[in-house]
């Protein structure tokens, strides 16, 4: 036989009293529990509970019957105690209760209260207060209490996390010794030590294991967007970026200092200028004016070179300026170029290793003591970050070939708005230019006049804006400057007799450069001067405060710097011909009847110095009849040499006379005071 299933039992429905009507079509047909929940409540359940029979609390009955054997084999429980067994259904009261206990845990959830913004905030500040003194104390005894912070800056609140930033930068700042943590290899490990070394070596491996994740949280956060209205205006990323400028600055000589010069290099590869920009510049800036190891100074170089090559030196000018604050313009005495460091022969003497006869004679075992000794004094050394003046030199000498690598190769790709910092630097550094970087140099601004002389102002192909409109006139005008600032830095003696030292390709670009010079509208306007476009001119550009040519300089400037470094040079003033200054005097003398007022006065002021340092060189010029010339003047002569300018005579110097400008009446007396005192 087929076995039987056990016999399911219709729920009963409570009964009906006077005037109630609880038909079980009634509850069936109930649209929703709201209905059931009021229909329930005019029940009569205590009635309905006194009639239920009673039936005990006995979950389950024991069995006295032994099982059955069916037909087909099957050993089953005795089906008619199965049957006697009913299985006792939850009644709608115990449903109701139990909905009504559901809905009064969710009220008390919902009313449970939350702790306020304000309260979390107050809350947090006292626990960062109460770790940051205890690491002030004892951070020996409290190494734990890095994670502590690091657990609390994890915060989603964003005030939390500022604060926990800001109190892991104080308390960093602190706490970092004045050595550099070097890590645990596995003879260290394995070596005996005493309690306290063991305790040392856990609290500073402890340390940098907390700087390590705190730097690396802020790496991450620098990256993040802009501040919302709920950040108060300062983003976690400005945060996180303040504390890593404060910290490269504080502790330049610790652990994970290349972390920290990629945060900031990070943000300077942008061309957006805000202040976190200025930031990380100026910080750099005050890593390379405070850096006596010259090593954190290499690092930076080292990293900014490879970001702007990187960026295909798509970069803000002010980021390569940032060379010109290196210490070794002042404290750096050799020569130098791309790839080779000339380094005076005197300085090898103290190197140099004692005779093997002075000597003394060690047993192996003394000599293994002492090999073990200069070991240990290596690290001390180290530890106590004394350095060397051998060691500084060479890590100022690599620092200056990274330095005139980036200058040569922005050089030859002439990229438009780096080309003015560029020179700028190269005359800077003149003085640590060594021959034959020279030669090289000065074919590469030949090449840069020889642009501007044809006119060919073609952009990169691969700029995306067009803010680096190039001004070729202000460049050339800077190579010349770049070029006498070089030779005025070589060792003229040595220069001579190694170099042909002939820059007339510089002075001939220079002289014919004056007229256009003069009739220059914006002559007295540098490239960062504020202009007013042209409203008729559809296609001029707009205004922007981030147009950037050249540099802040003036053309006015770079045409007095370059004119004085051809007719006053500071080396071999006797040296210069009376044909080039004559040539070059009637020149200016003519321009300066159609420059401004301030171009015009800083000319004639100009030429009262030539005409003091020269003035028996260029005196016939203000005298008729001591000329020494035949022929005809020829202005417009594009050679120095070709416009014979003593077949000429200064009558400009009438008109300046009469010039509405007292400066200028004044400089022409002082300049023919000059020439005059010579009859």
């Amino acid at each position: 036989m087929a076995r039987i299933p056990a016999i399911k039992r219709r729920k009963l429905s409570p009964p009906t009293s006077d005037g109630e009507d609880s038909s079980p079509s009634t509850l069936d047909n109930a649209p929703e529990p709201n209905a059931f929940f009021t229909q329930a409540a005019r029940w009569n359940l205590e009635q309905d509970y006194e009639t239920r029979p009673r039936k005990g609390n006995k979950k389950e009955k024991e069995s006295t019957r032994l099982p059955i054997k069916t037909s087909d084999g099957l050993i089953q429980q005795n089906p008619a105690e199965e049957a006697d067994v009913v299985e006792v259904e939850g009644s709608d009261l115990d449903w109701s209760e139990a909905a009504e206990s559901d809905q009064e845990l969710e009220e008390e959830v919902v009313k449970q209260p939350a702790i306020p913004i304000r309260q979390q905030i107050l809350e947090a500040k006292e626990e960062l207060a109460r770790i940051a003194l205890m690491l002030n104390e004892d951070p020996e005894e409290n190494a734990g209490a890095f994670k502590a912070l690091a657990q609390i800056g994890q915060s989603k609140n964003t005030t939390i996390k500022k604060l926990a930033l800001a109190t892991q930068l104080a308390v960093y700042k602190d706490v970092i010794p004045g050595y550099r943590i070097r890590p645990l290899s596995e003879q260290d490990m394995e070596t005996k030590v005493s309690k306290e070394v063991r305790k040392l070596r856990a609290y500073e491996q402890a340390l940098v294991g907390g700087y390590q994740s705190y730097i690396r949280e802020l790496a991450k956060l620098a990256t993040s967007g802009k501040a919302s209205a709920a950040d108060g205006g300062i983003s976690l990323g400005s945060v996180a970026i303040s504390c890593a400028c404060a910290l490269l600055v504080a502790v330049p000589h610790f652990n994970f200092r290349g972390e920290l010069l990629k945060i900031l290099a990070g943000k300077l590869s942008g061309r957006k200028i805000d202040d976190d920009f200025v930031k990380c510049r100026e910080t750099i800036e005050t890593l390379f004016r405070d850096d006596e190891d010259g090593t954190p100074s290499l690092d930076a170089v080292s990293l900014l070179t490879k970001m702007m090559k990187g960026r295909g030196w798509r970069v803000d000018e002010s980021v390569l300026n940032t060379f010109l604050h290196l210490r070794l313009l002042t404290e750096f005495s050799w020569k130098a170029s791309i790839n080779h460091i000339d380094k005076p022969e005197r300085g090898q003497a103290p190197l140099a290793k004692k005779p093997k006869e002075n000597r003394p004679n060690l047993s192996k075992k003394e000599k293994k003591i002492w090999k073990e000794r200069k070991v240990v004094e290596k690290e001390m050394i180290q530890a106590d970050a004394t350095v060397s003046h051998e060691e500084r030199d060479r890590m100022q000498s690599e620092t200056l070939k990274l330095v005139f690598v980036t200058y040569f190769r922005i050089l030859k790709t002439r990229s438009a708005h780096l080309m003015g910092a560029v020179l700028e630097g190269l005359a800077r550094y003149a003085h640590l230019i060594n021959q034959d970087f020279f030669g090289d140099l000065l074919e590469a601004l030949k090449d840069l006049i020889g642009h501007a002389e044809t006119g060919d102002d073609v952009e990169d192909e691969e700029a995306e804006d067009e803010e680096t409109t190039r001004n070729l006139t202000r460049e050339a005008l800077l190579c010349i400057i770049t070029a006498f600032a070089l030779l005025e830095g070589q060792d003229a003696a040595k220069a001579q007799a190694s170099l042909s030292l002939d820059l007339s390709f510089f002075i001939t670009h220079l002289y014919r450069t004056l007229y256009p010079l003069a009739l220059n509208p914006d002559i007295e306007l540098s490239a960062k001067s504020l202009h007013l476009p042209d409203p008729n001119n559809p296609s001029a550009p707009k205004l922007t405060s981030t147009n950037n040519k050249i540099n802040i300089q003036t053309t006015t400037v770079l045409l007095l710097r370059s004119l004085a470094s051809v007719l006053t040079p500071q080396l071999a003033v006797r040296a210069v011909p009376p044909l080039r200054i004559a040539a070059f005097s009637k020149q200016l003398l003519t321009s300066s009847l159609h420059m401004p007022e301030k171009s015009c006065m800083a000319v004639v002021g100009l030429m009262g110095k030539v005409t003091k340092v020269h003035e028996k060189k260029i005196a016939s010029l203000w005298n008729t009849e001591e000329r020494r010339g035949d022929g005809t003047f020829d202005p417009l002569s594009a050679e120095v040499e070709g416009s014979n300018p003593f077949a000429a005579t200064v009558w400009e110097g009438e008109l300046l006379r009469k010039h509405f400008c007292p400066g200028v009446r004044e400089g022409v007396k002082v300049m023919e005071k000059n020439v005059i005192g010579l009859r």
